[in-house]
Order: C-alpha cells, then sequence, then structure tokens
C-alpha cells in the first residue's frame, strides 16, 4: 500500500530522505526559500531520486490556507486519499522557540508558522502527520502551554497523538541535538475503536530508537576531556566509549576529506593563533569551539557566531564534516554554487538522516499493520 508524503518547511530534504528511505512516497515539496528549494533540487538529482510527482512550490506555506491554493491542496489530498495513506511532514522555523534564539514563542514571526501548520493540517485532515521542533517548545513553560493547546486542537478534530522529546545520540547520530516530535494518526484513518489505536500507539510505537542504553547512559561514558592541540597529530581510540558516535568515525565513514563539499569551509584570515591555543575538545564556549575526534559533537547549528573547528586541523569544519555529523548518506551533496553561509545554515536547520529514517520506519510499519488496505480503498 502506497503511503504518500507531502513535505512542508522542506530545507534541503533531511527529514524527507530519510522518510523516503523508510518506503514513503514524498508526493508534494513546499519550501518558502529559493536558496534551500535549490538544494533540495540538486542533492536529489545527484543521487538520482526522482522529482515529487505533484511538483515543487516555492512559497509560504500561508497561501494554502486563503483561496485558490488552499482549493489546490484541499484537491490534492482528496485525489491521493482515495487510493493511498496521506501523510504531512513538517518542521515549523524554530528560532522563537529556542532557547538561544528569539524566544517569541507562537507569537513570532517564524512561531506563527506553526499555527499556521496546524492550520494546514486540519483543513486537509492527512490520515497522519508529524511533527518536529526544538526542544524549547517541550521544556519552556509558556511556549509547552502552547503546544499543549496545538494538541488539543489536533485531538478534537480526531487525531490520536504520541509525542516524545529524542536525542540524535539515541539513533546513533554522532550529536547532542534534542528534538520534539509529536505523531497524531487520524481516527478515519483505521477501522479500529478509538481506544484501542490508542493503546496500541501507547504500547507498541518505539520512535525507532536502536540504541539500548539510554542518553544519560551514554553521556556519562569515560568520553576523553580535552587534549592539546597539535595539527595533524595522531590519537589512538580510548577504551571505555561508543566509537560510532564520535566524530571521527563519521569522518572516516563519509569519507569527508575526497567529498564534493569537502573543500567548502572559511578560511580563517587573521586569529590563527588563537584557534591554535583552544584544545581539542574544548567546548565550553559559545563560539570557537574545537571538537574532539573521539566524542561526538555539540548541536549540529552554525548561526549566531557560533564556531565549530576541526578537531585536528587549524581551521572550521568543512561542509562535507558538517554533513557527515547529521549522519547524512556519504552521497549526499550540497549544490557547490551556493554560499558557505547557506551551505552551513542549510545543514544546521536539517533533521538527522539516521534519526529521520528510523522514526519514518518506525510509522511505516504502524501504519502497515494497523490500516487496513481494503479500508482505505473503500472509504
Amino acid at each position: 500500500m502506497d503511503i504518500k508524503l507531502y513535505s512542508f518547511f522542506s530545507g534541503a530534504g533531511f527529514l524527507d530522505l530519510g522518510f523516503e528511505q523508510a518506503g514513503f512516497e514524498i508526493q508534494f515539496v513546499n519550501e518558502y526559500s529559493h536558496t534551500f528549494l535549490n538544494a533540495y533540487k540538486y542533492a536529489r538529482k545527484q543521487m538520482g531520486i526522482i522529482e515529487p510527482c505533484r511538483g515543487y512550490y516555492n512559497g509560504d506555506i500561508t497561501h494554502f490556507t486563503l483561496g485558490e491554493e488552499r482549493e489546490m491542496l484541499n484537491n490534492m489530498v482528496s485525489e491521493d486519499k482515495r487510493s493511498s495513506i496521506v501523510g504531512f511532514i513538517g518542521g515549523p522555523p524554530c528560532p522563537d522557540f529556542s532557547v538561544a534564539g528569539k524566544n517569541e514563542g507562537f507569537t513570532g514571526e517564524n512561531g506563527r508558522l506553526t499555527n499556521t501548520y496546524k492550520t494546514l493540517i486540519l483543513n486537509n485532515t492527512p490520515d497522519f502527520f508529524v511533527f518536529e521542533n526544538v526542544k524549547g517548545l517541550w521544556s519552556t513553560r509558556k511556549h509547552r502551554e502552547e503546544y499543549d493547546k496545538l494538541k488539543k486542537s489536533f485531538n478534537r478534530k480526531g487525531y490520536i497523538l504520541i509525542d516524545r522529546l529524542v536525542n540524535a545520540l539515541e539513533y546513533g547520530v554522532p550529536q547532542d541535538r534534542d528534538r520534539v516530535i509529536l505523531f497524531g494518526i487520524h481516527k478515519s484513518a483505521t477501522n479500529l475503536e478509538i481506544n484501542l489505536l490508542r493503546k496500541h500507539l501507547e504500547s507498541e510505537f518505539d520512535w525507532g530508537i536502536v540504541n539500548q542504553a539510554s542518553v544519560k547512559e551514554m553521556k556519562n561514558m569515560e568520553w576523553p576531556s580535552q587534549t592539546e592541540f597539535k595539527e595533524d597529530m595522531s590519537m589512538p581510540f580510548p577504551e571505555g566509549i561508543r566509537e560510532d558516535i564520535t566524530v571521527e568515525y563519521w569522518f572516516k565513514k563519509n569519507n569527508v576529506y575526497i567529498h564534493p563539499n569537502a573543500y567548502d569551509y572559511f578560511k580563517p584570515r587573521q586569529g590563527i593563533e588563537k584557534i591554535q591555543r583552544i584544545c581539542e575538545g574544548d567546548v565550553s564556549r559559545k563560539s570557537f569551539k574545537r571538537l574532539h575526534r573521539w566524542r561526538y559533537s555539540p548541536t549540529v547549528a552554525y548561526g549566531n557566531n557560533e564556531v565549530h573547528l576541526h578537531p585536528y586541523k587549524c581551521r572550521r569544519l568543512s561542509v562535507a564534516e558538517a554533513l557527515s555529523l547529521q549522519s547524512m548518506p556519504e552521497n549526499f551533496v550540497i549544490n557547490p554554487m551556493l554560499t558557505l553561509t547557506d551551505k552551513f545554515k542549510i545543514i544546521g536547520n536539517g533533521v538527522p538522516f539516521l534519526m529521520s529514517n528510523a522514526i519514518g520506519t518506525c510509522i511505516r510499519d504502524f501504519l502497515l499493520e494497523f490500516v487496513d488496505e481494503n479500508f482505505i480503498r473503500g472509504r
């Protein structure tokens, strides 16, 4: 049975790619930034992935709540629901919920887009939806109150919900990155009684988490702390840690030094001596954090003057290296014609591939088990 996705706030498609490789079909893509959409198309063309059946829409998501665009989207979704399971996926821009961002919440310029995404879901009633956002939406009191109101709106529309604060480390990603994931399935998508559907969701939906160790246990491993920086100095692998979530493991896995984006990095014109004095593993400062090769990375986010340095080279991280820390496939390439600023912004905004793929696989398995194909075709 086909499971078709309508993707919003698509960026360069990190979330989409994870779901695609879990067996979903990307049907429609919406991205406001022409630059990001350009990156989306370029990467998939290089990977040989076909274009979405219903195409791309480069514009404001708000247009789909009004006039002809609203009718267009509603007609497409209604048509696809006649023969397929249809879902919406998206992560609205998050600066207004981020502790390090504007913190303006749902009233901020970006925060309002969360309510717009909600409106699209309520207007079109896809069989399921995925909503992704930053930890601040979950952990900050004023944002959590609005988030709970958001969930009540979905409940009233007939969605059964489950959510979780996940960390990228739980999925084998070499990065400490928290994200809120909300999954909702509509009662009309299955012939199961609502309470039974809710029971199955609560007892059998495991979020695709692959690591048996908790995030706390992983963080409490005997990770090396700091080492005096010496360019290209070798360092043996220490015992007592998980190699597969280390920076160096992923650098090697993705062949970052021969990747098409290997030489995409900012070259400092001054301050070289200052950079050389920063120890390998010193991530205590707000900016100019030097990663440790045998540890995982802090959250991959390079805005607000946050700079991450290569563990054993006297420079900032390259685009290829940053992609590897997002666990992207080795053959994922960002358009070399884009500016360095745009390339790093694209990466920082993305959902780690292994996380999106695991969550997508979990959702697919749940849908295929509890949604009957005959029921879908007969509704």
